[in-house]
């Protein structure tokens, strides 16, 4: 076969400027690491991110004509990712889907223009796929097969199986970043996330099973890695001690000094001031705490095994030592409006800087979407971006639930203005956005 273009596809957040596009950007290291696996099959994959790309994906479709076309994406992305594999299937493509939300929403894929779907970490079957070889063998592969789909079992990857990631696209374009840190970095040490948090679908990703790799190699990467800022997108980075004490000493050893951002739970920070403190020392400036709740009832409903006293003492340690710390809240649908000023009191009680609220989101594919499956009020995939209300709130209305939620966030997009940490942003327009979709319906 001549024709060895593959075109790896990561597709826009949205098309609307109701996003994050231009604060947080983030690195398309799966398909990176794809590159990687395709270049040494000798394949010549292209990357089309649509975070960063001015050329639309129809026009870059044509001019690099591929015989295959890879798109991965999460449950927001999904009426993109149908979107293009219809375009690619028109000029005679293989389609094939993958990444986070196939993994556990397969069968919304099962369309007659996508010929596979991949729900396992493991990327060496892609090139199976490609050479049509021992494709029942290939973990998880889903095979249209026209009146119906096949499904091979899905088992666990070791994620100690990945090669080094291309990051060739990532140099070519630095504007990938988190917040101020640009440009910024991605590096997986683990998939999954050993814990069980009732309103999350991480723990259920490489079939449940959590898979780290050797500490060591990982340094190795980010020495290599030629960029000072790094974000370590495991579901929980702060997860054995043992590990990051190893972590700390290799990267003294090594002289390495970068900037780094990982998520961390509050019960192990609060256990661990010492230990955060020896991170800080070797550069660790954003940690993303899953505070998720202002009370200790909605933190036992959604099994997070820690309570309010772990989240003060978390952000109060992470405060001392000059960390910042990144709170993150859910605002469930069962608030009233105590509930919403209650979040916005926490934040200024315990000074914290930075908080990102999301609005509660059953997964698709769940039990949580199968509980409120019949409060739903929409079925369209990109609200499930927890910027949207897609269930009926159980205390008032939806409009109503909406402009508490916008007068929150104005709350506290208001108070970081003041205390000048975000001026790397448009102020102007994100106040704005937020005051136009106060009361608006849809959010």
């Amino acid at each position: 076969m001549d024709n060895r273009k593959i075109l790896l596809v990561h597709p826009e957040i949205s098309r609307t400027k109701y996003n994050f596009a231009g604060i947080i950007d983030n690195e398309p290291l799966e398909l990176e690491y794809i590159c990687t696996v395709l270049k040494d099959a000798g394949y010549e994959p292209f990357i089309w991110d649509g975070q960063v790309e001015e050329q639309p994906f129809v026009k870059r479709l044509a001019d690099i004509s591929p015989f295959a076309v890879y798109v991965c994406g999460r449950t927001r992305q999904e009426n993109f990712m149908k979107e293009y594999c219809r375009a690619a299937k028109d000029i005679g493509c293989i389609t094939m889907i993958g990444g986070l939300h196939a993994q556990h929403s397969h069968k919304r894929f099962y369309e007659s223009y996508i010929d596979f779907v991949f729900r396992s970490f493991d990327i060496f079957g892609i090139v199976n796929v490609l050479e049509n070889k021992a494709l029942d063998t290939v973990n998880g592969l889903c095979i249209n097969r026209g009146n119906r789909w096949i499904e091979n079992e899905a088992v666990p990857f070791d994620i100690k199986r990945l090669p080094r990631p291309d990051r060739s696209y990532f140099y070519a374009h630095p504007r990938y970043r988190y917040l101020e840190l640009q440009p910024c970095a991605h590096v997986r040490t683990a998939y999954c996330c050993p814990y069980k948090c009732k309103f999350c679908y991480r723990n259920r990703l490489n079939c449940g099973t959590y898979s780290a790799r050797d500490i060591a190699d990982v340094v190795d990467e980010i020495a290599s890695i030629e960029c000072d800022n790094i974000y370590f997108i495991d579901d929980d980075f702060l997860f054995g001690e043992k590990r990051l004490e190893e972590f700390i000493r290799l990267v003294k050893e090594r002289g390495i000094h970068k900037k780094y951002v990982c998520y961390g739970r509050a019960d192990f920070i609060s256990k661990h001031r010492d230990l955060m403190e020896r991170l800080k020392e070797i550069g660790f400036y954003y940690v993303l705490v899953g505070l998720e709740a202002a009370d200790d009832k909605h933190l036992y409903r959604y099994n997070k095994k820690s309570d309010l006293y772990a989240n003060s003492a978390a952000v109060e340690i992470l405060n001392d030592l000059g960390i910042n710390a990144m709170g993150m809240f859910i605002v469930d649908l069962d608030f009233k409006a105590r509930d919403f000023r209650d979040i916005s009191k926490w934040v200024r009680k315990h000074k914290l800087k930075h908080a990102a609220i999301s609005i509660f989101t059953p997964e698709m594919n769940s039990e949580l979407y199968d509980e409120y499956r019949s409060r739903l009020i929409t079925r369209d995939p990109s609200h499930w971006d927890y910027l949207h209300v897609v269930a009926k709130p159980a205390h008032m209305s939806v409009r109503r639930y909406y402009m508490h939620y916008h007068i929150l966030i104005g709350r506290l997009f208001l108070r970081a203005w003041r205390q000048g940490i975000y001026d790397f942003i448009d102020y102007k327009f994100f106040i704005g956005s937020i005051v136009k979709n106060m009361f608006r319906f849809g959010g």
